[in-house]
């Protein structure tokens, strides 16, 4: 018996779907089977298609909110966990 061995991106290790049309077809079918509501988004560093759980609507609304709080915190801080920096 044969199986299909899906191309994956390099950077996310996601599936690579080839068109949209590809992508949506099997959002839908993880749908029904799983119950998985999954979105579709143009990876931009392979070019194709992927599936994510996170919807890109919400996604957009959160970086908003963090760009608002960067701006109101001021000094920008690093992304490193336990990094602390010297003092002067």
């Amino acid at each position: 018996m044969h199986y299909f061995t899906p191309k994956r991106c390099a950077s996310s290790r996601k599936i690579i779907y080839h068109d949209k049309a590809q992508a949506e077809a099997a959002a839908r079918q993880a749908f029904i089977e799983r119950d998985a509501e999954l979105w579709v988004y143009r990876c931009e560093y392979c070019g194709g298609w992927h599936l994510t759980h996170h919807d890109p609507k919400e996604e957009q609304f959160l970086r908003g909110i963090s760009a608002q709080a960067a701006v109101q915190r001021g000094k920008p801080r690093s992304r490193k966990r336990g990094f602390k920096p010297r003092r002067r």
